[in-house]
């Protein structure tokens, strides 16, 4: 089981445990944690699970695909080169430890 540190903007970190194929941001959502609406239930659709992936993870993770990125253009807190909605990061034994930053706002 997978597990992921969600790091707000203030600093504060939660550790949520993930299961098997969930994405990043079901794990966030059934564990409560603040910071990550996803408005959309996961459909890559509103971009307000946006996630700044840790650099130390960013190289690890599948290669964007072209929705994701288009949304990102749109997210309200400042899009970055590690941006990714966490709707699309699906979760593996391989990313037990990932770490993800959330941005100030997401609406």
């Amino acid at each position: 089981m997978p597990a992921i540190t969600f790091i707000h903007s203030n600093g504060q970190s939660e550790r949520v445990e993930a299961s098997e194929g969930e994405s990043a941001m079901l794990a966030a959502t059934r564990s409560g944690l603040d910071g990550i609406l996803a408005e959309c239930g996961g459909n890559a659709m509103c971009a307000t699970c946006h996630v700044y992936v840790d650099e130390a993870w960013l190289e690890r993770l599948p290669a964007m695909e072209d929705g994701e990125d288009a949304l990102l253009d749109g997210t309200a807190a400042e899009r970055r080169a590690n941006s990714r909605l966490s709707c699309q990061i699906k979760l593996s034994g391989e990313f037990d430890g990932l770490v993800l930053r959330l941005p100030e706002r997401q609406v």
